[in-house]
């Protein structure tokens, strides 16, 4: 047992070019498909919270790309897409969408109405309103859905070495292949500690960035009413 819970370091120090190169791999397609996902999801979210309608819709939409497999994305999407990073990071994208727009919906609804028509009283516009209000009170929980997101993708991205995307899968499915544990422990156990280095970056960044937007919106809501 000692043997398997060491020998798998071992392997990836023996192995430190690959390692780098198939976590550097997996680390981008998780970022491309975030990135695509918060610049779709931020602006549904937004839409869904003005238009009960287009809410329905949307998170309609949301819900049901849940459902649907990775592993069933990737399958059928390599076929017009080709092999390599493409289908996964489509998977990812699939994946993210639901947990950052569900969190934009509920945090920018979170708002206290009365700041909201307190804006309106002062003459902000709903844009104004939106920028210096709502979305501000609104980024924990955003972030929040960020954060699961990521949890999720990470996961998601092991399934790419099926269409040749490379990643941590790739020693994942070598050590499945061959049974060797500690080849299959070289590409698992680093990217449970990447989901935890996200989680840890993400919550930096929530805490440095909300309370600052918060203090100067506040202060400066504060000047106007003077």
């Amino acid at each position: 047992m000692q043997n398997i819970a060491t020998s798998w370091i071992d392997y990836i120090l023996a192995n430190q070019d690959q390692f780098l190169g198939l976590l550097t791999d997996h680390i981008r397609m998780v970022g491309i498909g975030e990135i695509i996902a918060i610049l779709i999801s931020v602006p549904a979210g937004i839409l869904a919270t003005r238009d009960p309608r287009a809410a329905r819709v949307i998170e309609s939409l949301g819900a049901t790309a849940q459902t649907i497999p990775a592993l069933g994305v990737v399958a059928l999407t390599f076929t017009f897409l080709g092999l390599g990073q493409r289908p996964t990071i489509l998977a990812i994208v699939i994946y993210a969408v639901f947990p950052i727009l569900k969190n934009t919906v509920a945090g920018i609804q979170q708002v206290d109405e009365s700041m909201v028509r307190a804006g309106r009283g002062m003459g902000m516009t709903n844009l104004q309103r939106l920028r210096r209000l709502e979305l501000p009170y609104a980024l924990p929980v955003i972030f929040a859905g960020i954060r699961t997101s990521t949890v999720l993708c990470i996961g998601v991205a092991y399934i790419g070495v099926f269409v040749g995307s490379g990643g941590l899968g790739i020693w994942v499915q070598a050590g499945l292949t061959s049974v060797s544990y500690d080849i299959m422990l070289a590409g698992a156990i680093p990217g449970a500690l990447t989901v935890l280095a996200f989680d840890q970056i993400f919550k930096y960044i929530e805490q440095a960035v909300t309370p600052e937007i918060i203090a100067d919106d506040l202060e400066a809501d504060t000047n106007v009413a003077a």
